[in-house]
C-alpha cells in the first residue's frame, strides 16, 4: 500500500530524506507543467521546481495535516513563478511554448495529417500565443495557466493566488479578453 502525502510530510519533518523524496517524486511532473507554462523555457522552469521543493521543505512546520499537500505545494509553485515573473525585466524574451518539446515533437513532424500550410499555421498560432502571454500581468498569466491549462475552479484558482473570487474571475476575464484580441487575425485562417 502507497503512503498517503501526510505520513510522508510527517516522516520528512522528523529528518527522513526517503520521505520527502517521495513528495518530490509524487509531485514533481505537476509542478515543473505549472513552472513551464508560466516561463516558457524548460531550464527557468527546472530552477523553479527546484526553488518550489527548498520552500516547500524549509516550511514543512506549516503545513497543516488537513489540507491536501499537492495544493500546498501548487500554491508555492504558483508563488515561485510569480515571483519569477516579477523579477524578470521587461526587455528579457521568453520562448514560451504552450507544452514542452513541441516544435521538436515527432510524432507532429511525422503524422502523416501533418501538411506543411497545417505546420506553418500552427507555428504561426504558437508564436502569436507566446508573444500574448507574453503581454499579460502576472496575476493574469497565473489565473489562465491555472484555468485553462490545469482545469481548476475559480474557487481553486482564488485558492491557489491568494485572491478573492471575484478577483480572480477578472483576472482570467481580462487574460482570455487579451489572448482573444491577440489571436483574433489568425482565428480566421484556422476555419
Amino acid at each position: 500500500m502507497e503512503e498517503s502525502d501526510v505520513v510522508a510530510v510527517a516522516r520528512a519533518r522528523e529528518g527522513d530524506s526517503d520521505a520527502f523524496r517521495l513528495l518530490v517524486d509524487r509531485n514533481s511532473r505537476s509542478i515543473f507543467r505549472l513552472a513551464y507554462r508560466m516561463t516558457g523555457n524548460e531550464q527557468d522552469a527546472e530552477d523553479l521546481v527546484q526553488e518550489t521543493f527548498l520552500r516547500a521543505y524549509r516550511n514543512l512546520d506549516l503545513f497543516q495535516e488537513r489540507a491536501n499537500f499537492g495544493t500546498w505545494l501548487y500554491r508555492i509553485a504558483v508563488n515561485c513563478s510569480l515571483d519569477w515573473l516579477r523579477k524578470r525585466r521587461p526587455h528579457e524574451e521568453l520562448n514560451e511554448n504552450i507544452e514542452p518539446d513541441y516544435e521538436g515533437s515527432e510524432s507532429v513532424k511525422n503524422s502523416p495529417r501533418t501538411n506543411p500550410d497545417r505546420m506553418i499555421l500552427q507555428l504561426e498560432v504558437q508564436e502569436r500565443v507566446k508573444a500574448a502571454l507574453g503581454e499579460l500581468s502576472p496575476v493574469e498569466k497565473a489565473a489562465f495557466v491555472l484555468r485553462h491549462f490545469d482545469g481548476m475552479s475559480i474557487e481553486e484558482i482564488s485558492g491557489t493566488l491568494g485572491l478573492r473570487s471575484n478577483a480572480a474571475k477578472h483576472s482570467i476575464f481580462r487574460a482570455v479578453r487579451k489572448m482573444r484580441r491577440a489571436l483574433a487575425p489568425i482565428a480566421s485562417l484556422a476555419e
